[in-house]
């Protein structure tokens, strides 16, 4: 075989090789991050559901002293 076709066979197969090697890395990469951005979504969406929460608490706590107000006026 010639050199030249050697060479050009090595080449390919590095080329081949390192992008392979780019793509994997880059996915496992991507797959990290959307792990992360999971996690903060998940966070996000409990406090939110907290927070719902603390509003009806607090909606009924304001009707209650509203209550109490309106007693302490009528007697």
């Amino acid at each position: 075989m010639q050199p030249e076709i050697i060479v050009a066979l090595c080449s390919c197969a590095g080329t081949l090789i390192g992008s392979i090697a780019g793509i994997m890395t880059a996915n496992r990469l991507t797959a990290y991050r959307i792990s992360q951005l999971e996690d903060k979504v998940n966070k996000h969406n409990n406090l939110i559901e907290r927070m719902a929460i603390v509003e009806q608490s607090t909606k009924a706590a304001h009707h209650r002293l509203d209550e109490l107000v309106e007693e302490v006026h009528y007697e």
